[in-house]
C-alpha cells in the first residue's frame, strides 16, 4: 500500500469511526487487504449512518434486527454499540429485541446475548 493510500485508508477508518463510535476489527482487516473495497463499504455505511428519510437510530434499529435473524452475535454487537452511540434508549432496544423474537425466534435473541451486555 503506498504512503497516499496508507493516509485515505487511516481517513475513511477515522471517518467511519467517529460515526460508529468504535472501529470494528473488520474495517481494518478489509482497508489493508482492499482499499477500494472499504471505500464501497463506506458509501454504504455512509446510508446506514446518515439521517434520510429515517433517521440514522431507525436504520441501525433495523441493521440489528437483520443482524440478529442471520445469528450473527459479532454483528449484534456491532449494531447495539452504534444503536448507542446513535442515540437508542433501552426501551427501543429492547422494543427491538420483541421484533427479533417475534419475526426470527429465540435462536435470533439468542444472537443478542453479548451485544445486550451493552445495556448495563
Amino acid at each position: 500500500m503506498s504512503e497516499h493510500e496508507e493516509l485515505e485508508h487511516e481517513e475513511l477508518l477515522d471517518k467511519m469511526s467517529g460515526k460508529l463510535g468504535f472501529t470494528p476489527q473488520i474495517l481494518e482487516t478489509l482497508g489493508e487487504l482492499d482499499s477500494a473495497f472499504l471505500k464501497k463499504y463506506n458509501l454504504c455505511n455512509h446510508r446506514l449512518l446518515s439521517d434520510g428519510a429515517l433517521p440514522a437510530k431507525t436504520k441501525i434499529l433495523m441493521a440489528l434486527a437483520v443482524v440478529a435473524s442471520k445469528q450473527c452475535e459479532r454483528c449484534a454487537v456491532v449494531q447495539m454499540k452504534s444503536a448507542l452511540k446513535n442515540g437508542a434508549t433501552k426501551e427501543e432496544i429492547m422494543e427491538t429485541m420483541d421484533v427479533i423474537f417475534i419475526t426470527s425466534g429465540a435462536p435470533a435473541v439468542a444472537a443478542c446475548r453479548d451485544a445486550l451486555k451493552q445495556l448495563k
